[in-house]
């Protein structure tokens, strides 16, 4: 029951005229702490799937779903977006989330055209693959 509360003020806020001034996390599948063995952290390689949308319009733009394959990559070290360095941290191997990303902490002001709009907030559903 909680979930659907927290869901509904959560599609609450999308409607919220006005950019996200700051990362919003919300995790959406929590893995108990007796079978959380490792968290992420700076440094780590981790593997993720995600589905990325505009947070404008909730149109989706891009998911490592469709290729079958999770992106990897050192947690940390600028090989991706602000907002994925900080809003994966401290997540455990099949932990979910939902992160809101301000422009600043994501593509800013250049943006990639034809896909992402310049200081487009952005919202990504991921899920921690695995941590090495």
């Amino acid at each position: 029951m909680f979930l659907y509360y927290w869901f509904i003020a959560f599609l609450a806020g999308l409607t919220a005229a006005g950019s996200l001034k700051e990362l919003q996390i919300g995790v959406t599948k929590r893995i108990p702490q007796d079978q959380c063995h490792i968290k992420a952290k700076a440094g780590h390689t981790v593997e993720v799937h995600y589905t990325g949308y505009l947070r404008d319009s909730l149109e989706k733009f891009d998911s490592s779903y469709g290729r079958g394959v999770p992106i990897s990559f050192k947690l940390g070290s600028g090989q991706v977006i602000k907002g994925w360095d900080q809003g994966l941290l401290g997540m455990c191997i099949g932990e979910e989330r939902k992160i809101q990303i301000p422009s600043d902490l994501a593509y800013g002001e250049r943006g990639i055209p034809g896909v992402i709009p310049k200081n487009a907030d952005m919202i990504f559903d991921v899920k921690l693959v695995s941590i090495s």
